[in-house]
């Protein structure tokens, strides 16, 4: 009775939680939306609070439930505990653990010899099959051990939900007692066979490269053909993988049929991309592919990422890629596309980027409807065994932070690994929910097959090489079944062997690497571009930009806060109504409406990008009374682009991982990502190194990513001053020594960096990115101060049409070159600080120029050698900069100008702070007493 009136209790609370919600849902709506609501106005979620469910059980079950209580406390002990004993290791390595679970003793709910003959119901019990209405005690006790003592265990007491756990306990309940056809044990077998011929084949053939392997848990193949089976029945369409190194190359020449004559040239040392195209090409088991299978219910595209060997660094950008999927396609139920990962089991358990990752699974704006986790388990991290690899139980416990579902299954029994992965599937399609499948095998060689395992794990290596492989094993139990012979499986085995031979002549008679993709479907129309081209016209009508700026501050039935309403809203339709010029934040809301009205989408992503770190973005207005939101930029008129503006979570590494993934989808949109302090990149360093900064010269893979980097001086302190600009110049492959080559000069950077000075130069960088005709990575170290600096404000006429980015910008206030003694060179906001010290100095006339490089990468040259001629008659060249000297652009420009200076007949000299080991001073009054000693040595005479 108590339990009936608990559950009554729930779905009374379940009725008035249904706002609780709400928000979240309009959310969605509002990404997915084709059209203006009907409101402008979107709710705010208040939180994610745990929302009560509705009862799952009818009255007949609780009644049963009550009455037939031990045995209902016995089956929740299998489902809570029967993992523990189930047989998922096949080395069998820790036996011992498992021969007493107590819980699972029956005596200790009431049941001997003499009641477990006595039939019962298992009305809202157990699950024995359909159409099983009551059984023995024994009966359901010997189906408990085989459900969850056998070769699966499953993991679920910490998922909140009722609903979960019980579709979850149902499902696997009657799927452990279901069979397989002849067909589909065969198919298994086949794929099992055919990940170990091709290892095989590598060994006789290549003995000595670094493939890793499939063997110890070829059935991960079968894992996989499961899940494509299983989503595609749902009408999965697409599937964006991440992959580690292990079985790779077994599921590319496999399943996902990439020729494997182009492994082999590969091998041989060969180039896999074609003559002409500039690429450092990457390492055999980094190779992806993007293919359509016709195997399944219904077409699937596959896309298997390229990945650097960062352990795990691939799902953030995998989640990335498939939201933008979904986006592009209006699936707001993530119907149509899905993410599957495959991890190792130590770096699942131990990589920082897994729970980052996993923390954005449930948040709006970047949730992909669940991704299927498939954890490949060698039981040792290279090296490292999991006592010293992971302070949980399983290496997958780690995704309980966000309530997923584990099962864990023997890598050795080919039908519970498709069970299991079946299982997951039908989860993620149901409930859009991560979901964690461990597949616990081990690794028959070492961490890659010249390495020799037994150094460190001698008793494991002795069980690994005493033991038949899981194929021959798996073969010998479908002969025993009648079906399949010896020679059948002789025959598959050759048959897979003289494909890969075909494949390995092929590599050697005319063989032609196969033409890039990288440019086709969406990226049709882009160019692979080889020399920086001229800055192209971004400037927009005068009038439309007005436009813009007015309806971005437009708030219908919106109380917006009245301190907000004055010094923002009020204050822009001033500026623009008066043309007073354009200050930063508007030039980026005008840059940003002005994308969307040429048809583009733009999406805007990080810690606090609605109001913005500094409160001066504001794209999303926030009503006081009912906490609803507007965002003034999606309604500027019908058929726009649409503003994405996602406030992340407190995440870099998977944050920009998956706005890079983004990015690589769609070059139609922007995508922005907004750092709240600019050197908090460092906390992404993994993502700029392996993907931003080397993807295409890697992969041929295009990015638009725009990464802002809040950059300044101004006394905050060593982690809220540099973005370190110096890593990033440190990373451009743009020629600056001894360049002899004046086509040098000219060549396209992997990425494009700007410490831009005028709102106008910001604008015309942000539209730059869509208006040319490819995509490059785009960093700016965007400024604090300037946000709202008084002297930082453009006229209008330098965002009309014929305006562009100006990578160099002269002195406006020198307009004689032949009254210049002195040229300063300098980046970013120490400019204004330069030019205010000017005046102090020079009272009877400027002596000094200072000349502004708004654009370090790619380096202006021409312009640089502009500047030396136009002032012919300077003897001082100096390169002013308020970082430290082993900081900021000084080792990036000075090889660089040295190239001019023997022209002007001088060196360049430094003037910026000493040396740090931190990246800035943490004492005000030291900060200040070295930027005084900065202007002073700037105009020193």
């Amino acid at each position: 009775q108590n339990m009936y009136t608990l559950h009554r209790a729930k779905g009374c609370v379940q009725q008035h939680s249904t706002s609780i919600y709400r928000s979240y849902y309009q959310y969605s709506a509002r990404l997915f939306s084709t059209t203006s609501p009907s409101s402008s106005h979107v709710a705010r979620n208040p939180g994610k609070l745990f929302v009560p469910e509705e009862n799952v059980l009818t009255t007949q079950e609780i009644d049963n439930r009550t009455k037939n209580a031990n045995l209902l406390r016995l089956v929740e002990a299998y489902r809570r505990y029967g993992h523990y004993r189930a047989d998922l290791d096949p080395l069998n390595l820790h036996s011992a653990h498992k021969t007493n679970i107590p819980q699972l003793d029956s005596s200790l709910y009431g049941f001997d010899k003499n009641n477990k003959s006595q039939s019962v119901s298992l009305s809202g019990i157990v699950n024995l099959g359909k159409g099983i209405k009551e059984a023995t005690v024994e009966q359901v006790i010997q189906h408990l051990e085989q459900v969850y003592c056998s070769k699966i265990g499953l993991q679920i007491s910490h998922v909140e939900s009722e609903a979960e756990r019980k579709w979850l306990n149902e499902t696997i309940e009657e799927m452990s007692i279901s069979s397989f056809s002849s067909t589909e044990k065969k198919q298994a077998y086949t794929l099992m066979s055919d990940a170990e011929s091709f290892d095989h084949f590598m060994t006789k053939r290549y003995p000595t490269t670094k493939r890793y392997g499939l063997e110890g848990a070829e059935s991960m193949v079968v894992a996989v053909n499961e899940i494509f089976s299983t989503l595609s029945k749902d009408g999965v369409e697409n599937i964006v993988m991440g992959h580690a190194h292990r079985g790779r190359l077994n599921l590319l020449s496999g399943l996902l049929r990439y020729p494997a004559r182009h492994l082999f040239w590969k091998v041989m040392g060969n180039s896999e991309v074609p003559e002409g195209i500039n690429s450092t090409g990457d390492v055999l088991s980094h190779v992806g592919t993007s293919v359509d299978l016709d195997q399944y219910s219904s077409p699937l595209h596959v896309t298997l990422l390229r990945n650097p060997s960062h352990l795990e660094a691939i799902n953030p950008v995998a989640m990335g890629k498939a939201k933008a999927k979904q986006i592009n396609a209006r699936d707001s139920s993530s119907s149509k596309t899905a993410c599957l990962l495959l991890h190792g089991d130590a770096a699942f358990a131990g990589q920082g980027i897994v729970t980052e990752s996993l923390s954005l699974s449930h948040l709006p704006g970047f949730s992909v409807g669940g991704t299927v986790h498939l954890i490949v388990n060698n039981q040792v991290g290279f090296t490292t065994t999991p006592y010293f690899g992971r302070s949980s139980h399983y290496s997958g416990d780690v995704a309980k932070m966000i309530n997923a579902p584990s099962l864990q299954v023997n890598a050795e029994s080919p039908e519970d690994v498709i069970r299991a992965a079946r299982i997951a599937s039908l989860y993620r399609s149901k409930f859009r929910k991560e979901i964690i499948v461990d597949l616990i095998g081990y690794r028959r060689h070492g961490h890659n097959e010249v390495d020799e395992p037994a150094f460190t794990q001698p008793s494991m290596y002795k069980i690994v090489r005493s033991r038949p492989t899981s194929v021959s094993l798996y073969k010998d139990q479908l002969i025993e079944e009648g079906i399949l012979t010896e020679e059948e499986a002789k025959n598959i085995s050759e048959q897979a062997i003289q494909k890969l031979d075909v494949e390995m002549k092929a590599t050697s008679s005319g063989y032609q690497v196969p033409p890039a993709d990288h440019l086709q479907g969406k990226w049709k129309g882009l160019e692979h571009v080889k020399k920086a081209e001229s800055e192209p016209d971004t400037g927009v009508n005068l009038e439309i930009l007005k436009d813009i700026a007015l309806k971005s501050v437009d708030h219908p039935n919106l109380k917006v806060h009245q301190r907000l309403e004055r010094s923002h809203c009020v204050a822009r339709r001033d500026r623009i109504n008066k043309n007073s010029g354009i200050d930063w934040p508007t030039a980026e809301s005008i840059s940003v409406g002005s994308l969307l009205l040429d048809g583009h989408d733009v999406r805007i992503c990080g810690q606090d990008v609605g109001r913005g770190t500094f409160s001066q973005r504001h794209f999303e207005l926030v009503d006081q009374d009912s906490e609803n939101t507007h965002t003034p930029l999606n309604h500027l008129q019908p058929g726009q682009g649409r503003l994405q503006m996602v406030n992340s979570n407190l995440s870099e590494l998977a944050v920009l991982g998956f706005e890079y993934g983004y990015s690589i989808e769609d070059p139609k949109t922007l995508p922005i990502w907004e750092a709240q302090f600019g050197d908090f990149n460092n906390g992404a360093q993994i993502i700029i190194d392996q993907f931003i900064a080397s993807g295409e010269a890697k992969w041929l893979q295009q990015s638009g990513l725009v990464m802002l980097l809040p950059h300044g001086y101004d006394g905050a302190g060593a982690e809220h001053s540099s973005a370190r600009i110096e890593r990033f110049l440190q990373m451009v492959d743009v020629e600056g020594v001894q360049v002899y080559n004046r086509e040098l000069f000219t060549q396209n950077p992997n990425m494009y960096i700007i410490n831009p000075t005028t709102p106008a130069n910001y604008f015309h960088a942000l539209r730059r990115q869509q208006i040319r005709n490819f995509r490059k990575p785009l960093i700016v170290f965007s400024p604090k101060i300037l946000l709202r600096h008084p002297q930082a404000i453009s006229p209008l006429s330098d965002f009309d049409i014929g305006s562009k980015f100006e990578p160099v910008l002269f002195d406006p206030e020198t307009p004689d070159p032949s009254q210049i003694e002195r040229v300063i060179f300098c980046s970013g906001k120490i400019y204004y600080d330069l030019k205010e010290a000017r005046k102090k100095v020079e009272l009877q006339g400027f002596k000094t120029t200072i000349i502004r490089l708004e654009e370090l990468s790619p380096f202006p040259y021409d312009l640089i050698s502009s500047v030396i001629q136009t002032y012919s008659n300077a003897r001082t060249y100096i390169w002013a900069q308020e970082e430290q000297q082993n900081a900021g652009a000084w080792s990036y420009v000075e090889p660089r100008f040295s190239l001019f200076m023997e022209q002007a007949r001088t060196k360049l000299k430094y003037v910026g702070r000493p040396p740090l080991a931190a990246s800035a001073i943490g004492v005000s009054s030291i900060h200040k007493k070295e930027a005084s000693q900065i202007m002073s040595d700037a105009f020193q005479q």
